[in-house]
């Protein structure tokens, strides 16, 4: 298994329960005793507790007699490192692969100012449609709003809440794009979740030319995270990793090799009541290299 492989999810087997235990916060014993939780959920404070962990370690090195003691020039001028040199923020292994710069561009339509706004993301959550295709969502997902009636916007140079196209775009690629298809929907008639089982085709390679600004953004699959169940609150999660020039099924501590064609079972139903009930949940695209 290469290094890709591992990196995309975390396999204990026949490990002692101390060695999983160790240093271990609270809120993952319960996922690795057993407990439920919403994979993309899961996702999210697992990246997030790691940023936070290497920013703690980085911190307490930085903070330590060595490196905040002061060093002496070559002139003999006594200089200190730490105390008054401003900290950029860590950039972790976390950040380099996974995140990317979405840009909000919000454009009056009386005076036609672009108001633009950056933000860091980790993962694109997007919405889905019956009999449709990751493309088409993304599509959606990307295209331009136009914000009226009780959505106006608030231009400063107008002064005054006008219409406005609202649009994003990605300004920066991550090096691994991870999409979360929005499988779980609150219907408020019933009061609770539902889970949709819609059939969603995702490529092996995809592109992402018209949504970015990075010319010719070019990604491979990788991984896909599988979501076993009917329900919205309950069910299992398998992972397909793609390992050198084949893919490999991890649930639970079962590893089997399968074929590529495989994937495409998990595209999910293109009917609303159907046997089948496992649907990709998350993607895990890498870049392609540009040659």
């Amino acid at each position: 298994m290469d290094d890709r492989a591992e990196e995309s999810g975390v396999i204990w087997k026949d490990a002692p329960e101390s060695t999983i235990h160790a240093d271990v916060p609270k809120d993952w014993l319960d996922v690795a005793t057993g407990g439920c939780v919403d994979a993309h959920e899961f996702l999210n404070f697992l990246l997030n507790e790691i940023v936070d962990i290497l920013e703690k370690e980085f911190s307490t090195v930085k903070d330590s007699p060595e490196s905040t003691s002061p060093g002496r020039a070559a002139n003999g001028e006594v200089y200190h490192l730490a105390n008054e040199v401003r900290r950029e923020p860590l950039v972790t292994w976390v950040h380099k692969n996974f995140q990317g710069i979405l840009t909000n561009e919000t454009k009056c339509l009386m005076c036609e100012t672009v108001t633009a706004k950056d933000e860091t993301f980790l993962d694109l959550s997007i919405d889905i449609e019956q009999n449709s295709s990751l493309t088409s969502c993304l599509k959606s997902f990307f295209s331009t709003e136009i914000l009226n009636a009780e959505d106006k916007f608030f231009c400063d140079n107008c002064c005054s809440l006008q219409e406005a196209q609202k649009r994003m775009k990605i300004k920066k690629a991550p090096q691994i794009l991870v999409i979360h298809l929005k499988r779980f929907k609150f219907i408020e008639q019933l009061s609770q979740h539902k889970k949709l089982s819609y059939r969603v085709v995702y490529p092996m390679e995809l592109k992402l030319s018209s949504a970015s600004h990075d010319v010719d953004c070019e990604y491979s699959l990788f991984a896909v995270v599988v979501h076993v169940g009917n329900a919205a609150n309950h069910g299992h999660y398998v992972s397909q990793i793609k390992s050198g020039d084949h893919w490999l099924s991890f649930d639970d501590d079962s590893v089997d090799k399968i074929q590529e064609s495989t994937l495409q079972t998990f595209y999910g139903s293109s009917r609303e009541y159907s046997r089948n009930s496992d649907h990709g949940y998350i993607l895990f695209y890498e870049s392609v290299a540009k040659s």
